[in-house]
């Protein structure tokens, strides 16, 4: 397979000659910068995260993998860049970009070493100067491998990584991705009057908690895990449009009823739990393969401890209010003057405030938990092997319970709960979403 004309060389090193025209740079973003800075005050934190491949099928060779990841890159060109500069840092063309220094191999020692090789993946540092790094994960069975995807978070949001998945793997186009309607555009004013206000009510909500010290549920290790659950994405469907939400409404509050049952099976309490949700807030002129355009907006899960019924249920009218409470909060952000109020800010929104803002909305005092949703392809592929299975891998805050995705891909809603290894009965959290989706699917049958 030979590499695009203005693609990298087959050996992962760029070609010189095309680098021979110096190139003005991306600029960055100040969510970009607000993660630097963050990269740079706690370099003892992993500002990382990603998404896991499951492939049916022969695994390919590192250096077959190399070569296709290189051939790849001439679609993706921002990444072989790297940050340079001071205040105001622009990405730059890397001469010294090489892929050998990215793509890697995990090799289980058979079927019972696959969840250690996964792991190892997920916890394994960068190779220095890197902003991303792909581990190729087989060993375990003939026909059964994953890649696993990671980047540092000041380089990519989510919505970016997700182009990235389908310029490597996907096949067909994703869902829709919601921008501001061009073709209503409000008065100027009445844009920054809503702008302001979604900005002040969102600043509240991390000052409203200013003195509150989390409870510590666990003593971390620092070692991360990834636990995955799956269930048709009609379904989550269907639950929300009976209801006139969306399915990842039904997401969330499957979530907060899974929360429920976990915490009265693994005694940790939770007076509060609150979610920080990124939402993407690129216009369709903006770069979207590369950089932060995202805006976290915090939201409170209706998580009430309530005790089981002999079979592991529980009250089926609680399922619905808590499907309700979400939707009554999430409806706003749907809507067209939000969409546009997220936009604006995220595209003006200055350096220090940003800065201040994320580290408020990360903090363990403001949110507990980092919940995202994605929609990635309907199938993909790589050379002859089929994706059959995805995962993501949110961002991790320390002092955070865990981090959860849900990726949309062909037929799926797909589950994954990202939290250290020390968080007690873990494992447990996907089974029990399954079950809170199938409650909320037996509540909203129609009598």
């Amino acid at each position: 397979m030979s590499a695009p004309p203005d693609g990298p060389a087959p050996s992962g090193r760029p070609d010189r000659a095309r680098r021979s025209v110096p190139s003005p740079g991306h600029p960055t973003h100040a969510v970009d910068r607000a993660f630097l800075k963050l990269e740079r005050r706690r370099p003892d934190i992993r500002w990382d995260a990603g998404g896991v491949a499951y492939l049916s099928g022969p695994p390919p060779t590192l250096t077959d993998l190399r070569a296709y990841v290189g051939f790849r890159l001439g679609g993706l060109p921002l990444l072989t860049s790297r940050v340079e500069g001071g205040r105001r840092p622009r990405w730059q063309p890397d001469a010294d970009f090489a892929v050998d220094r990215q793509v890697h191999e995990v090799v289980a020692d058979g079927p019972a070493a696959w969840d250690s090789a996964l792991h190892t993946a997920l916890n394994a540092p960068f190779a220095p100067g890197a902003f991303w790094g792909v581990w190729l994960i087989h060993g375990h069975e003939p026909d059964a491998y994953a890649v696993c995807y990671r980047f540092r978070h000041a380089c990519q949001d989510g919505a970016a990584a997700a182009v990235t998945f389908r310029a490597m793997l996907g096949e067909g186009e994703p869902s829709a991705r919601p921008v501001p309607d061009r073709s209503r555009r409000a008065g100027a004013l009445r844009r920054v009057g809503v702008a302001v206000g979604l900005a002040t009510r969102s600043v509240a909500v991390t000052l409203a908690v200013r003195g509150l010290r989390p409870h510590a549920a666990f003593t971390p290790s620092g070692e991360r895990r990834l636990w995955r659950g799956r269930v048709p994405v009609e379904t989550l469907r269907r639950i929300g449009a009976a209801r006139d939400g969306s399915a990842h409404d039904v997401h969330l509050a499957a979530l907060a009823g899974a929360l429920s049952v976990w915490s009265a099976r693994s005694g940790v309490p939770l007076p509060r739990v609150t979610a920080v949700l990124p939402v993407d807030a690129r216009r369709a002129d903006d770069e979207q393969t590369w950089g932060n355009r995202c805006f976290a907006l915090p939201l409170k899960l209706p998580v009430r401890t309530a005790p089981e019924h002999p079979d592991g249920s529980r009250d089926k009218e609680a399922s619905l209010r808590g499907l309700d409470h979400v939707m009554a909060t999430t409806r706003k952000v749907r809507g067209e003057t939000w969409r546009q109020a997220i936009s604006d800010l995220v595209r003006f929104m200055p350096d220090r405030p940003t800065d201040w803002y994320l580290r408020r909305m990360l903090s363990p005092r403001v949110t507990n938990v980092m919940a995202t949703s994605m929609p990635l392809a309907d199938k993909g592929s790589l050379g002859e092997t089929q994706v059959t299975g995805t995962a993501l891998l949110p961002l991790l805050v320390p002092g955070h319970l865990f981090a959860v995705g849900l990726s949309f891909f062909g037929d799926w809603a797909e589950v994954s709960f990202v939290a250290d290894r020390a968080l007690p009965l873990g494992e447990l959290l996907p089974e029990l979403w399954e079950q809170a989706v199938g409650e909320l699917a037996e509540s909203s049958k129609p009598v």
